[in-house]
């Protein structure tokens, strides 16, 4: 899974890279509004940290410029003044939750959670397909009750996946929510991984359309 952190503090922005990083996501900073509307824009993410006072373009102007152009992306907004108008006008130009600073990095991290979580349509943090169990908060994976240990670039595929079950994952879809901007995203590469997953989750897991892509299919094993 994929985020982007626009915030122009450096130190923040640091704290807020290592503490994503270390629950699994894959972490792009912009340190301008300018640049971070850009991204927004031309790059696939899985929610957004968007701080209101930034250089070049403020954060209200870049949430909106991002939702006149389709882009709906779940949109956590940060901002050092807690007054209730800056909170209603983050909310009504697209924002999905606000932080006021300072803030715990925890509960950064849980808003984000929830955020990727309820956009992809699931409420509960342990996201259930058949077999397959996966705890967005711990990082624990289960397939029929047995632990299944997963690289964090598995972990994030199958996280992808889990997130959105049912739907046909084209492999740059996928490869666009799992790797960063400058990974050279070889068809390839994906194939190989998920070949790796499905060794891990069950062969018959993770379905492969043609010319399409890739499907997580309900298994209801009992044993791994």
């Amino acid at each position: 899974m994929r985020v982007l952190v626009v915030e122009d503090e450096p130190r923040l922005a640091l704290q807020i890279e290592r503490v994503l990083e270390g629950r699994g996501y894959v972490v792009e900073v912009a340190y301008d509004g300018e640049e971070g509307a850009f991204l927004g824009e031309t790059e696939a993410y899985d929610a957004v940290v968007l701080d209101l006072g930034l250089p070049r373009m403020d954060g209200l102007s870049v949430l909106r410029a991002w939702r006149r152009d389709g882009r709906n992306m779940p949109v956590l907004l940060l901002t050092a003044r807690s007054t209730w108008q800056e909170k209603v006008a983050g909310l009504r130009a697209g924002a999905d939750d606000y932080l006021a600073k300072p803030f715990e990095l925890e509960e950064m991290v849980a808003r984000i959670e929830a955020l990727i979580r309820r956009g992809a349509g699931h409420a509960d943090p342990v996201l259930v397909h058949g077999a397959i169990a996966l705890d967005t908060v711990s990082g624990r994976v289960t397939r029929a009750g047995a632990p299944v240990d997963l690289t964090a670039l598995e972990f994030r595929a199958l996280s992808y996946l889990m997130h959105h079950p049912e739907k046909v994952v084209s492999k740059t879809e996928l490869s666009d929510h799992i790797y960063g901007r400058d990974f050279d995203r070889d068809s390839n590469v994906i194939e190989v991984l998920v070949n790796r997953l499905r060794k891990k989750v069950g062969a018959e897991a993770i379905r492969t359309m043609r010319g399409q892509g890739y499907q997580l299919v309900s298994l209801h094993d009992r044993a791994p």
